[in-house]
């Protein structure tokens, strides 16, 4: 049995080893998910502006092949807004059914 003299050495030590073992098992995965997430962010970041940028250069030839009038210039300017719309929506379609797909599982 320990000496009434090391119990506070032992509590310390019992003390220092939970939060030593917290640390390792919160604090660090925790650190690794917000750098992990930080990733994803950025990454949808460059795709929003990458999908942006290939909208409007994709409006820029249907304007350019289209004739050189204002109404013309207008279709241009909602055939690719219709364009942009519709690949929207089929990637959020595609995403939510292959989300359905993997959580009814195969079993």
């Amino acid at each position: 049995m320990s000496a009434t003299q090391e119990i506070p050495e032992l509590a310390r030590e019992a003390f220092d080893l939970s939060k030593q073992y917290l640390r390792q098992e919160t604090l660090e995965p925790a650190k690794n998910l917000g750098r992990v997430a930080g990733y994803g962010v950025a990454a949808a970041l460059v795709f929003g502006l990458a999908t942006l940028f290939l909208g409007v250069a994709g409006m820029r030839i249907v304007v350019g092949l289209l004739p050189d009038t204002t109404i013309w210039q207008g279709t241009g300017y909602m055939i690719s807004g219709v364009v942009m719309l519709a690949l929207a929506a089929f990637v959020g379609w595609r995403a939510s059914t292959s989300r359905d797909d993997t959580s009814s599982g195969s079993g």
